[in-house]
């Protein structure tokens, strides 16, 4: 028998892993539930960085010199929050309508970071204590069994096995996920404070004349 085989057990693994996942869908809304499991996917991506919108938002800036702010209406904007500024500069909206709105869309950004990292931290929560469930489990069938010598070691192996799966469930696979998260959350949210002043800049030069004097 193997190394491997030796510390393979799919009762203790179904015990600690099934009820890690029970334990967050009944702790966790279905919306972050989703976004956490979407968040897989990012986990290999590079930093986010804002030099690309950076350059975008140059771009836009020449049309709306060039043909009014009216002509951006026309323009394809891929990322959210600079569409919903450019759509806030061409209602004519002030400088500070415009940074208002990216503040409130950063720091929306922020919290449903924050939430999908807590889920993940959530299972580095509940798996020790499911491997806890598992070693009992183990525990009380290994005393049911002591007539029987044969049933002792594998009720034993899923008292052991199971606080061994929790842990590095807990310490190996979701713990690390929620910390990656919240550094590639937080390096989003300075990279994505980059973004407001040319938007503010480009609100208040097209701001209309008329508006202008009113302020």
């Amino acid at each position: 028998m193997s190394v491997v085989a030796q510390f393979a057990d799919p009762l203790a693994f179904a015990l600690v892993g099934g009820g890690t996942i029970v334990g967050v869908v009944l702790r966790t809304p279905f919306r972050d539930l989703a976004r956490a499991l979407d968040s897989i996917r990012t986990l290999g991506r590079a930093s986010f960085t804002a030099d690309p919108l950076l350059g975008h938002i140059a771009a836009q800036a020449r049309i709306a010199r060039n043909h009014g702010a009216m002509a951006l209406e026309r323009s394809i904007i891929a990322d959210p929050d600079i569409a919903a500024a450019l759509d806030a500069v061409v209602d004519g909206a002030d400088g500070a309508r415009v940074a208002y709105i990216l503040t409130h869309r950063r720091r929306a950004r922020i919290e449903r970071h924050v939430a999908v990292a807590d889920v993940w931290a959530g299972a580095a929560e509940l798996a020790p204590a499911m491997g806890m469930v598992g070693t009992l489990i183990g525990l009380a069938r290994m005393f049911a069994t002591m007539t029987d010598p044969t049933a002792i070691g594998g009720a034993m192996a899923i008292a052991l096995l199971a606080t061994l799966y929790g842990a590095l469930l807990a310490n190996l696979v979701f713990m690390p996920i929620a910390n990656r998260l919240r550094v590639a959350g937080r390096s989003e949210a300075f990279e994505r404070a980059r973004i407001e002043a040319p938007l503010v800049a480009l609100a208040e030069r097209e701001l209309p004349q008329s508006m202008r004097s009113a302020a």
